[in-house]
């Protein structure tokens, strides 16, 4: 199961890169590859290859994050299925083992992997994302843009920030940064080359400056010039890798900086409580599976349990995430789009424990 997963994860990943590094070069000529290395259109199919394939790789830590709750509910359902299939189960029903011991001795081996799990996502995802991400860039021979072509605007207190492109070591070129007063008048202008994040704050350089002065404009040029910003390479690490891809940490950082910025935090708001939820999720699923198990002793073998458990861990996973984007859509509050529909699947697995018992 592990290597069909990995296998298919695999061929989807390289045909994805392969895809994009088609568009890339069909919608920017060879001539406009800023920063291209002149043997970077000689590169063999097999160093292609290579390139989609380390990317592939450094992405299944957040794949299988992403799916960890799914896993515990096959396995779960594997190891009892293979107890019934030899009437184990049976055996230890009959020995006075209630369901609920059953379901107690899941639930310590659920709590191993929900930890597990944690530290999965919140160390292991992150830096393997930030790899793969600057690796895919520099397979593809683009700097990290935004989603249109006017850059990426950013609020930093009373000052108006645009930033025309992060590079994927988060360098900063053609910053822009317009200070306002109280009465909402442009006070201060500054244009910077690149800014670099040093020694915990951001150093501009070739800077030009103009600001208003007796009904004049005046202005003056700087190699270099520190600059005071609440903004650190944390928040803006969330444009180059996707929000499902950061720790609880720095998701709770960046949502912060929204709020005192009056922005819309929902789908920030919706990653961060689906981490919360991650490691309950997995319990629940396991949970789930022994119900289920006992339910399908007499309905069929290992097989028929597999695809249903499939089947049923394939709903939790579209109902999850398909009601979360739900009610970012209409409004619903992040933490209830999250943790809803693990609670709906709780309260099945209770339903059914109770049938069972």
């Amino acid at each position: 199961l592990l290597l069909g997963v990995v296998s298919v994860t695999l061929f989807m990943g390289i045909i994805m890169l392969a895809r994009a590094t088609g568009v890339q070069m069909a919608e920017r000529p060879r001539e406009q590859l800023v920063g291209a290395p002149p043997d970077y259109h000689q590169k063999t199919l097999i160093a292609q290859l290579a390139d989609a394939v380390r990317y592939v790789l450094l992405s299944l830590p957040r794949q299988g994050y992403e799916v960890f709750p799914m896993a515990a509910l096959l396995g779960t359902t594997l190891g009892l299925s293979a107890l019934a299939a030899d009437a184990e189960l049976v055996a230890i029903r009959a020995a006075g083992v209630s369901v609920l011991r059953i379901v107690g001795a899941a639930m310590k081996v659920g709590l191993v992997l929900a930890v597990l799990a944690v530290l999965i996502g919140e160390f292991l995802v992150p830096e393997t994302e930030r790899i793969a991400e600057q690796g895919r860039t520099t397979a593809l021979k683009i700097r990290i843009k935004q989603q249109n072509d006017f850059g990426l605007w950013l609020r930093d207190g009373s000052a108006y920030v645009h930033v025309s492109e992060v590079l994927p070591d988060l360098t900063l070129l053609k910053v822009d940064i317009y200070q306002f007063d109280e009465n909402d008048r442009l006070r201060l202008q500054t244009s910077a080359k690149s800014a670099r994040f040093e020694d915990k704050h951001w150093r501009l350089n070739e800077v030009s400056e103009s600001w208003l002065a007796e009904n004049r404009v005046q202005s003056r040029r700087l190699r270099e010039q520190e600059w005071g910003s609440a903004l650190t390479p944390d928040l803006l690490s969330v444009f180059t890798v996707r929000p499902e891809a950061l720790s609880v940490l720095h998701l709770h950082r960046y949502i912060s900086h929204l709020e005192q910025n009056k922005q819309n935090t929902g789908p920030y708001a919706l990653a961060f409580w689906q981490k919360l939820t991650s490691p309950f999720a997995t319990v629940v699923m396991m949970v789930l599976a022994i119900p289920f198990v006992f339910g399908l002793q007499r309905s069929g073998g290992i097989g028929a349990r597999l695809f249903t458990g499939i089947l049923l861990g394939l709903a939790f996973f579209v109902v999850s995430r398909g009601f979360g984007y739900f009610g970012l859509l209409y409004g619903i509050p992040a933490v209830i789009g999250a943790l809803l529909p693990t609670l709906l699947f709780f309260g099945l697995a209770l339903v059914m424990l109770r049938r069972v018992h």
